[in-house]
């Protein structure tokens, strides 16, 4: 049956150019099946623009803070408007990076080593041996990664400038060799992995992400089965540990170089995964046999309150 949804898109974080890519390209998708859609381009006034809509649900293609920590949830739940991808709490936990690694360890699944602290705090000296890698513990589409390699005398300086837009809480996690893979969970259903191979990047950061031609993606990716089916098995225990709704994304770290009993270690999940034309989630559903239509108008048909 056809809907009012309003796609919720844009917003205020420093994903804001990826959430606008992402939220059109589903609110077309959505005009394409027969729904009636609403474009919203999120500002602080979105309950009082919500309310003048009045849409039977709520497309979330925001992205990063307030999109998809917990906030913007919270404000759907107090209108008691139906919306796409997880609940209050579960984007909450799953948005912070440290809190997230405890609880898929609970869970059994593999993490690396790690440390959350103020950045000032990981500034001075090194907190963990080289190699590691900086992340701000809240951010998403690689802002503000930093890479430390084993012949760096000390971490990274950005770390003390006044001007550090990412938040003041980072986590300094052990670098993990190994080849780029993720895997989608689509309901309670672990779809297949996929390699991401960056193109001329020296890692899968923003730009390989979302300029045409900066990755391949690889689907069914090309491992052994029975890493596959770790990938699967642990994505399906990190959505489920975490609480989550409809579509999260899983990424891991693979390293084969001694042999396919290689390290195979889980990095973090993603609640609210990209839905642009490079994006990841869109190739992994095509390949289970989902076209782009399809996976956007089940997450409508999926969406809730209380979730």
């Amino acid at each position: 049956m056809a809907k009012h949804v309003a796609v919720l898109m844009g917003g205020f974080s420093s994903e804001r150019p990826v959430s606008l890519s992402s939220g059109n390209a589903c609110a077309d998708a959505l005009e394409a099946v027969g729904h009636a859609v609403t474009r919203l381009d999120v500002g602080r006034d979105v309950a009082a623009r919500l309310g003048e809509i009045a849409p039977d649900v709520a497309f979330n293609a925001l992205h990063g803070p307030f999109g998809e920590d917990g906030t913007i949830q919270g404000v759907l739940e107090y209108l008691q408007i139906p919306y796409t991808h997880s609940g209050v709490l579960a984007s909450a936990l799953s948005m912070h990076k440290g809190r997230a690694k405890i609880v898929a360890k609970s869970a059994g699944v593999p993490v690396a080593e790690a440390k959350v602290l103020h950045r000032l705090d990981a500034a001075p000296a090194h907190v963990l041996s080289p190699p590691y890698v900086v992340k701000p513990v809240a951010e998403g589409s690689s802002f503000g990664v930093l890479i430390v390699r084993e012949d760096q005398g000390k971490p990274p300086q950005e770390l003390y400038s006044a001007d550090w837009p990412y938040g003041d809480i980072v986590m300094v996690e052990r670098y993990v060799h190994g080849r780029e893979l993720t895997c989608a969970v689509m309901g309670d259903v672990a779809l297949d992995v996929c390699e991401i191979v960056p193109e001329g990047y020296a890692f899968y950061d923003y730009d390989s992400k979302y300029r045409p031609g900066g990755s391949r993606h690889v689907v069914p990716a090309e491992i052994p089965k029975q890493v596959a089916r770790k990938i699967q098995e642990h994505s399906l225990a990190a959505h489920k540990a975490m609480g989550c709704r409809g579509v999260t994304r899983s990424d891991f770290r693979y390293d084969d170089r001694f042999g396919e009993g290689g390290e195979l270690i889980w990095l973090e999940i993603n609640t609210q995964p990209g839905m642009t034309p490079t994006s990841l989630v869109p190739d992994i559903a095509r390949a289970a046999g989902h076209s782009f239509e399809d996976l956007i108008a089940w997450m409508v048909e999926d969406a809730s309150c209380a979730r």
